[in-house]
């Protein structure tokens, strides 16, 4: 699954994420200072960012991406020369990192427009007082900035789904390859075609989409929290518990991982289930399958019984997501009004204007989402379990392991089979 596409996966990946919190480390401690050593220093204490178009061009920006292209550059020359001869190390090392630059990129989107958010609700909050400052051209251009942003958001979205797709196909493609040229030993497992042809391609894209959106919220809190520790100072109190220093911070960090604990707990029972729904339902459909060429196959008994296993599993499934739904949705509706519950104190001490509360509200929104990400997709990540689980015996086969025992007992029911075929009348 991993080995095909990248170089010594474990190493790769360990590597990857010392290197890049090393990367985090340097940045939020010396990086400004080494950004100021070569004429590109942060914005001044106090002073807003640039609107639109202008934010990602500030010579703190500038410095972040050469900063970036710097380190990536050193991790991917150095494993270049670690593993010179894997066919698919452009993609996996290049291209990685080009989606997590797209992954950084889409944060800065969310931070511009927060900039944008906190002036324009302000000056719309003035204009409903009836100050006769703001004027029409005013809030005009201020859209116009708006629009910029979101003209820029859909080139890079639109470039970003053309890039992952040729990226999910390759790994797919690596997948593809290196399982057909050990075929002679896996063709033996049930459902071995099934495997090759589609839980590679719906690995590779569930598990495309789950590391963008990974990176995606480490990349969200890396650049939030920040955001959302400074916002703080603008809530008095919060209820009951009275007055916090920094309390939107650790109520975000408090609230999201209660949430990811909550549905982790609930949804603990799914991925055995998913995998055991795909295990019955190919030894269904297997049955059939034969049924079409041999007339002393699908028998209605064995039929029957087949298709109990799947109601069976079918019928357990839905108990276990009843209560895990429930989780779910009480969790997700508390959630839409948890900030503005917390925030009452503050609206009744008059202590926030309209455009601050923008800014906390997406602030809060979306390091709460980060840090809910298994919240928000653990049912893909419960389908993806499963694909796994099916995968795993394919690397059992190819290293001369053990089948998983589920496999072992399809085995076995399999050359009961064919001893029962060899001594029917034909």
């Amino acid at each position: 699954m991993f080995h095909s596409f990248f170089p010594r996966p474990k190493l790769f990946f360990t590597s990857a994420a010392i290197w890049s919190l090393v990367c985090i480390l340097v940045w939020y401690t010396v990086g400004p200072q080494m950004g100021a050593a070569v004429g590109l220093p942060p914005l001044p204490d106090g002073e807003r960012p640039p609107i639109g178009l202008a934010f990602f061009l500030t010579p703190e920006n500038i410095w972040f991406y050469i900063y970036f292209t710097i380190f990536v550059l050193i991790f991917g020359i150095a494993w270049k020369l670690i593993d010179r001869d894997h066919p698919w190390s452009n993609w996996s090392i290049w291209g990685s990192a080009f989606i997590i630059f797209i992954a950084y990129f889409s944060v800065q989107l969310s931070v511009a427009i927060n900039n944008w958010r906190g002036p324009f609700w302000d000056l719309v909050q003035k204009a409903l007082s009836g100050d006769k400052s703001v004027t029409a051209p005013l809030l005009y251009e201020y859209q116009f900035r708006f629009l910029e942003i979101g003209v820029l958001s859909i080139i890079l979205n639109v470039a970003t789904a053309f890039f992952t797709n040729h990226y999910v196909f390759r790994w797919r493609t690596a997948m593809n390859d290196f399982y057909l040229s050990k075929w002679d030993k896996l063709r033996h497992i049930e459902g071995a075609s099934q495997r090759v042809q589609e839980d590679t391609m719906r690995f590779a894209n569930i598990l495309e989409g789950l590391g963008v959106v990974l990176i995606n919220s480490v990349m969200t809190l890396v650049v939030f929290l920040p955001l959302l520790f400074a916002l703080s100072e603008h809530v008095s109190e919060l209820p009951i518990l009275g007055a916090v220093p920094h309390s939107l911070f650790w109520l975000a960090i408090i609230w999201s991982l209660f949430g990811t604990v909550l549905l982790a707990v609930a949804g603990i029972k799914l991925p055995g289930l998913q995998f055991r729904n795909q295990r019955v339902e190919a030894a269904f459909r297997k049955e059939l399958v034969y049924g079409e060429d041999h007339v002393d196959r699908a028998d209605p008994v064995t039929v029957r019984e087949l298709f109990s296993n799947v109601r069976r599993n079918y019928f357990r499934m839905y108990w276990h997501y009843l209560y895990f739904n429930v989780a779910r949705y009480t969790y997700g509706q508390l959630d839409a009004i948890f900030i503005s519950v917390i925030l009452i104190p503050t609206f009744v001490a008059g202590r926030i204007t309209l455009g601050i509360w923008q800014q906390i509200l997406t602030a809060f929104g979306e390091v709460s989402n980060s840090f809910q990400y298994l919240v928000n997709y653990w049912s893909t990540i419960i389908e993806l379990l499963s694909i796994h689980k099916r995968l795993v015996a394919f690397e059992a086969a190819i290293d001369d392991q053990p089948l998983p025992e589920i496999d072992q007992r399809y085995l076995a029911r399999e050359e009961m089979d064919g001893e029962l075929a060899a001594d029917r009348p034909y």
